[in-house]
């Protein structure tokens, strides 16, 4: 297997992570961070990134309150996220064979 070269790896590391001031909404609640359809009238925090961690920024009413507030526009937000080429995938395994022949009677 190829190692990858640990300068190269940071570096794609980095063009992943947040920028510092950059902003996400987070449901409020005892729920696990959930997707933005799942109760969009429910609170929202608003969370900023300082470069190490997220902090808590303030509550917005519902999503599209928080949405504005943090300016969220998922193309961006993908374009961040670095997709393994195809030649990179494993190869196909082979199909399974029984290794005795089989006659039906």
């Amino acid at each position: 297997m190829d190692d990858e070269p640990l300068e190269e790896w940071a570096a794609r590391r980095e063009e992943r992570r947040p920028v510092p001031g950059e902003r996400r909404a987070t449901p409020l609640g005892e729920e696990p961070d959930q997707g933005a359809h799942v109760a969009p009238d429910a609170p929202r925090g608003v969370q900023e990134w300082d470069g190490h961690q997220w902090t808590p920024a303030g509550v917005a009413a519902d999503f599209q309150a928080a949405a504005s507030e943090t300016g969220e526009d998922a193309a961006s937000l993908a374009e961040r996220v670095a997709l393994s080429s195809f030649s990179k995938l494993p190869p196909m395994p082979e199909p399974w064979r029984p290794t005795e022949v089989f006659h039906r009677r």
